[in-house]
């Protein structure tokens, strides 16, 4: 299981935190439908670094990036989430 570093709880154990998506499938409201619906539906699953975000459900309910290997799983970063920063 991993261990996830929440900046507001400290590091906690993954079963706390829900996956949500790639950061590159995001969809803003004022995209096309064709666009939302390719960023969705047909995303690539890189091998190797990928920036994801995470919700820590059973704690403090933020939203997190994590920059994380897709095959040995290691997390080489945390961030806190930022709308503003991933459209």
């Amino acid at each position: 299981m991993m261990q996830i570093d929440c900046h507001h709880c400290g590091p906690r154990a993954q079963a706390e935190f829900l996956y949500e998506r790639t950061l590159d499938s995001i969809v803003t409201i004022d995209m096309a439908t064709d666009e939302a619906v390719r960023r969705l539906y047909e995303r690539a699953n890189p091998r190797g670094l990928d920036e994801e975000l995470w919700r820590h459900a059973a704690g403090c309910r933020q939203w997190l990036v994590l920059t994380r290997h897709r095959t040995t799983h290691v997390i080489e970063a945390v961030a806190a989430f930022d709308p503003a920063l991933h459209r």
